[in-house]
């Protein structure tokens, strides 16, 4: 009875001792995305206390976490973590929050296994973009000052303070801007005479808050329509007798 117990406990110390070595701990890393392929982003051998020899002679490795594309790889000579890949941000995480890539260092004799979160942090590398470069409005010119007209809203593939900050639109005699949370509309401050002016260009810019501060800029054509307000004066060729 007794021998067997023994003999339970040491398999289970066996089994403690594998499970001690096999998760080891985790590593963490944050960097900016773009950054060259061969940059480093930390030292492996260093963070784990380790020889940089140990690495090659246990055979380190890292594997990506669900899929077959490694965005770092470790240097065996220096032990360094190191860029294997292009790292785009929005083209891997798009407008999330956060952007984590999850990687494994194995390490053999014994094993042991290290999972590699990978915190990409986002860099302006992208302008604020209209879906169009110009659209076309059409007014009467009977419309009334106050007047408002919905205009789209420009996008940007950064996130945070890399994103759409502020709107301005080029000073003009008849329109500003209003930006109200999401909304975004011209205002007709000055009422349109189509007899002065037919059509006019207002040029709408959309300001990233990064640096340097990127923008996008949007060409609105406004075509001002007749009212039909002006009095018809028949013109008279005699005393007596005018055309009407």
């Amino acid at each position: 009875m007794d021998s067997k117990i023994f003999v339970f406990r040491s398999r289970e110390l066996s089994f403690f001792l594998l499970l001690f070595h096999v998760a080891h701990g985790d590593m963490s890393y944050s960097f900016p995305e773009e950054m060259k392929r061969g940059s480093v982003i930390g030292n492996i051998a260093k963070d784990l206390g380790m020889e940089t020899g140990a690495l090659s002679s246990r055979r380190a490795r890292i594997d990506a976490d669900g899929t077959d594309k490694r965005y770092c790889d470790i240097n065996m000579n220096n032990g360094e973590l190191i860029v294997a890949d292009r790292i785009d941000r929005e083209g891997l995480c798009g407008e999330k929050a956060s952007c984590i890539l999850k990687h494994e260092l194995m390490l053999e004799n014994p094993l042991e296994l290290h999972r590699i979160s990978l915190h990409i942090q986002d860099i302006n590398d992208n302008a604020p973009q209209f879906n169009e470069e110009r659209i076309n409005i059409e007014i009467r010119e009977s419309a009334d000052r106050g007047a408002r007209f919905v205009i789209e809203e420009a996008h940007d593939a950064d996130v945070g303070q890399n994103s759409v900050q502020q709107y301005n639109l080029k000073k003009n005699e008849n329109f500003i801007l209003s930006v109200n949370g999401n909304t975004r509309e011209l205002v007709l401050e000055k009422e349109l005479d189509r007899e002065k002016q037919q059509e006019m260009n207002l040029i709408l810019t959309a300001l990233d808050g990064g640096s340097p501060q990127r923008s996008g800029t949007l060409v609105i054509h406004v075509t001002v329509l007749d009212a039909n307000d002006n009095t018809y004066v028949p013109t008279c060729i005699c005393s007596y007798v005018c055309l009407i």
